[in-house]
C-alpha cells in the first residue's frame, strides 16, 4: 500500500549561481476534455507556487483513471465517474480514489457550414449514432443537403477509452450501443477539425472545442420540449440537456501540495481559468 504521495522532488541546478533548489512535481493524467485548461492552470501556477511543476499529459478519461489505479499519478482528469469496477481494482492496489468536481462541460453536437439542419432531437441522435437505428441518411430528416452529394451520414465519434465517448452514449442511448462504422477520433479537437472539413459529416465533443469551421444545431430532449443551443450560461444553470460534472481523481483525501493545487484550483482564480476556457465552474465566482 502507498503511503507516501506520489509527487517526485526534482533537483533544478539555477543557472545564476549554481546552487541547486528543490522542486515538487505532480503528475497528471487523463481526459482530453479537460487537458487545455489542465495545461492552463498548470502554466498559471508556476506564478503562485515556482517550487512547484504539474506535468499534465491526456489520453483520455480511460487513461488517466488506469493510471490513477496504478499508482502512477497524483490526479487522474476524468470527464466521467469512476466505474465500480474500476474502484474496486484501485483498492486492490492499496489506492482509495476520492472524487473532486472541478467544472461541468457542456456536449456540442457538430456540423460542418453548408449542412442547413438547425436543431435535432434526442431520438434522432439515437438514430444516428445507436445500434439498431435507422438514421443513416441526411434525408431520412426531410433534410436537403447540398453539399453532400450522396446524402450519406458520416459520424464522428470518439474512441472507447474516452469519457466523452461513454458519456453521450449514456446520455443519448442509455444501454444501447453504438452502431459500427463510426469515424473514432483520439481527441476532442480531432472531431471538430474533421466536422469542419467533411460536409457530409456530424460529430460530438465539448463545447471548448467549438471553432468558426463547426455549426452547432440546438437540442431538444423531448420532441415537444424546447430546443436549447450549448453555451456557458445554459450549462451553468443546467436548461442544456447534454451537459456532465468534470472530475479530477486523487488517492485518498489530497495533502501537502496536491491539497494546496487542488485548493487553487477551486479558488476563483482557478476557476476564472476554466470558465474562460469556454467550461462552467464547479461554483459561484467573481472575475475580474
Amino acid at each position: 500500500m502507498r503511503t507516501k504521495p506520489l509527487y517526485a522532488i526534482v533537483l533544478l541546478l539555477c543557472s545564476c549561481g549554481g546552487g541547486e533548489a528543490t522542486r515538487n512535481t505532480i503528475q497528471n493524467k487523463g481526459s482530453d476534455t479537460l487537458v487545455n485548461v489542465a495545461q492552463a492552470w498548470a502554466e498559471k501556477y508556476r506564478d503562485v507556487n515556482p517550487n512547484l511543476a504539474v506535468a499534465v499529459s491526456g489520453g483520455g478519461s480511460g487513461t488517466g483513471i488506469s493510471a490513477m489505479i496504478n499508482g502512477t499519478v497524483d490526479i487522474a482528469n476524468a470527464s466521467r465517474e469512476m466505474k465500480p469496477k474500476e474502484i474496486n481494482m484501485a483498492r486492490s492496489n492499496g489506492i482509495d480514489p476520492i472524487q473532486h468536481i472541478v467544472g461541468y462541460d457542456a456536449l456540442a453536437v457538430y456540423l460542418h457550414p453548408m449542412n442547413p439542419l438547425n436543431e435535432i432531437t434526442f431520438t434522432q441522435l439515437s438514430g444516428i449514432y445507436g445500434e439498431g437505428g435507422t438514421i443513416d441518411n441526411w434525408s431520412s430528416l426531410d433534410l436537403e443537403h447540398s453539399g453532400c452529394s450522396n446524402d450519406e451520414i458520416v459520424r464522428i465519434s470518439r474512441q472507447n477509452n474516452s469519457g466523452t465517448y461513454i458519456y453521450f452514449k449514456e446520455a443519448i442511448m442509455g444501454k444501447r450501443d453504438y452502431k459500427l462504422g463510426s469515424r473514432d477520433m483520439h481527441g476532442s479537437k480531432d472531431v471538430v477539425d474533421l466536422v469542419s472539413k467533411t460536409p457530409c459529416a456530424i460529430g460530438y465533443s465539448g463545447l471548448a472545442y467549438a471553432t468558426s469551421a463547426v455549426k452547432i444545431p440546438c437540442v431538444r430532449q423531448e420532441e415537444s420540449g424546447p430546443c436549447v443551443r450549448p453555451s456557458l450560461a445554459t450549462t451553468i444553470d443546467r436548461s442544456y440537456s447534454i451537459a456532465r460534472p468534470l472530475y479530477m481523481y486523487t488517492s485518498g483525501q489530497p495533502t501537502g501540495a496536491v491539497k494546496e493545487y487542488l485548493d487553487w484550483i477551486m479558488s476563483d482564480e482557478g476557476q476564472c481559468i476554466i470558465q474562460a476556457k469556454g467550461y462552467a465552474p464547479a461554483h459561484s465566482i467573481s472575475c475580474n
